[in-house]
């Protein structure tokens, strides 16, 4: 393994940022066209999102182990906290990582949507802001790699990925290998999220160049914010390390044959790995989630959480707007029959704000295009 450091130039004098990346360096078995996969994963492009982190923490010893008896086919490139600008960022005791304050631009929107796969069309940002900087050096890392993954997390939620449309079914492999409860599919971004990015490039060029059935780019949401547990940092590392054994990024005979990893945390949620194309949880179009805007600002108390089955009709929050008095409180219902995907961890709630995601069994009316939320 090496470990290198990367510094990103501030905005102002005496200003930089630094970041580690660490390289594993895949085994060269026939010298032929057909090398492995390679893979490249980032863990906290927001900041304060850590589940990824801790998974990542949890999966460098084995890919050590995996190292060290010479197990590793396919070059694999790790940073594990992939926005120091974001992690420096506090307001009044509070950590903001999310958005660059400097520009009040989301960290993970902006990013270049090249027209092909090549570093030289990568724009030149000398001159523009130290965000700017970060997202065009972490798309040039990960440029070329076959597995991009950004881990993430949302609010309190399921463990899903979004993929784009091109990738699936072919990527059912990794989200049963990962043990996730849901596939969110979509087919267009304009506001340039990472994986955005990742897969832009490879749209309008030959398939030979595009290679479709080996790539892999998903934005992976790790459950909740406070998910930053033991446990659940191992069971994500052993879903990761299933998947580098699934795409040939990493060679495990034992793992390979019996489909079941045995390790000290060994993952059996609801949707563990059972098989390459075993995934049988939800699968959806962007399109089908309501994101359920509030209608008054208050309290919110819910009736549902993540994992829940609502029919339409269904009572799903109550907010108090003006508690004590008559007609204070707002109930929120459910427009269609669905899965509950994802709720706010915070309770106060302004008018207008999305209160959770409904992943409905149709199109929603309020459907939305590109990215879901700012």
């Amino acid at each position: 393994m090496q470990k290198s450091i990367e510094r990103i130039a501030g905005d102002s004098e005496g200003v930089s940022y630094e970041f580690p990346v660490f390289r594993f360096e895949g085994l060269r078995f026939d010298g032929s066209d057909k090398s492995a996969s390679s893979a490249y994963l980032q863990a906290a492009l927001h900041a304060g999102e850590l589940p990824g982190v801790v998974a990542i923490d949890a999966l460098m010893p084995m890919l050590e182990k995996a190292e060290a008896e010479g197990r590793i086919k396919g070059d694999i490139t790790v940073v594990p906290q992939a926005n120091p600008i974001g992690r420096a960022q506090y307001h009044f005791g509070e950590h903001q990582g999310r958005f660059h304050l400097g520009t009040r631009t989301n960290f993970n929107r902006g990013f270049p949507l090249l027209a092909a796969p090549d570093v030289k069309l990568l724009p030149d940002t000398t001159l523009g802001t130290a965000d700017q900087r970060l997202k065009t050096r972490l798309l040039q890392l990960s440029l070329g790699h076959d597995i991009v993954l950004d881990l993430h997390c949302d609010d309190e939620g399921l463990a899903y990925l979004y993929v784009h449309a091109s990738l699936w079914p072919a990527m059912a492999d990794c989200a049963a290998a990962m043990g996730v409860d849901a596939v969110i599919l979509w087919d267009e971004d304009t506001d340039g999220t990472f994986e955005g990015a990742s897969i832009t490039p490879y749209l309008n060029v030959p398939a030979v160049v595009a290679r479709f059935d080996r790539r892999v780019a998903t934005t992976v949401e790790y459950r909740g914010i406070l998910d930053v547990d033991g446990v659940l940092a191992g069971a994500d590392a052993e879903g990761l390390y299933r998947l580098l054994v699934a795409r040939g990024v990493i060679l495990d005979q034992a793992l390979s044959t019996s489909g079941s990893f045995t390790g000290p945390n060994s993952f059996t949620g609801p949707n563990s790995f059972t098989g390459p194309n075993s995934f049988t949880g939800i699968v959806a179009p962007l399109e089908n989630i309501d994101m359920m805007p509030a209608p008054r600002a208050g309290a919110v108390l819910y009736d549902v959480k993540p994992g829940d089955r609502v029919a339409k009709g269904a009572l799903l929050a109550t907010i108090v707007h003006a508690p004590g008095e008559a007609d204070g409180r707002t109930q929120v219902l459910a427009p269609q029959a669905g899965i509950i995907l994802t709720r706010r961890s915070r309770r106060i709630i302004r008018a207008g704000e999305d209160l959770l995601k409904l992943v409905g069994d149709r199109k929603s009316a309020d459907a939305r295009s590109g990215t879901l939320e700012d």
